[in-house]
């Protein structure tokens, strides 16, 4: 018998200084099985650091054509996708076809900048694509956070990130490692 998805609810507060956007989101988070804590919190975190009226959680792993996250126009043009880990050169290039702006959060340490050394000649042809990686040491403290019902705040000032909840407080460094140039 499969193993169904975990539901968690999240309370996101997200105060982001450098977008001016002050917000909060009810969000209803399905945590797939195979999903680890560390990737629902940074799939979270890449939501705050994104935020819009219209950015929603798509079927992400659930569905190979799909982000983890995505912004449609009102008209249905892909606006903004978000990507987490470590897509391959295929699904890079696909993506940044299909949408006006690709964001790539990287996490896992060694295996990252493994992948990033990899593909990161491949990329600069893209000047839609943007790429961020978040420390191990980061997105395991993030995991730290998760819950089954958790009420976040988010607070984002010069590109410092902060990430707060009942579990503590965590302050994640963005390590830009492609920066989009349109």
């Amino acid at each position: 018998m499969a193993q169904k998805a975990t539901i968690h609810k999240v309370e996101l507060s997200i105060s982001d200084m450098d977008r001016h956007y002050y917000e909060t989101h009810n969000l209803t988070v399905a945590k797939h099985p195979s999903e680890t804590d560390e990737r629902l919190m940074v799939r979270i975190l890449a939501f705050a650091l994104n935020a819009d009226e219209r950015l929603e959680f798509s079927r992400g792993l659930s569905s190979d054509d799909e982000p983890d996250i995505w912004q449609k126009s009102l008209s249905g043009e892909l606006e903004l996708w978000v990507s987490l880990g470590l897509p391959s050169d295929k699904i890079v290039r696909q993506s940044c076809g299909k949408a006006n702006e690709v964001m790539i959060y990287c996490y896992g340490g060694r295996a990252a900048e493994m992948w990033w050394e990899k593909i990161k000649n491949s990329t600069t042809r893209f000047h839609n694509l943007q790429v961020i990686n978040f420390s191990e040491h980061d997105s395991r403290e993030l995991a730290k956070l998760a819950d089954r019902s958790m009420r976040l705040q988010v607070s984002i000032q010069d590109g410092d990130v902060m990430v707060s909840g009942e579990g503590g407080i965590v302050y994640v460094t963005l390590d830009k490692w492609k920066n989009a140039n349109h």
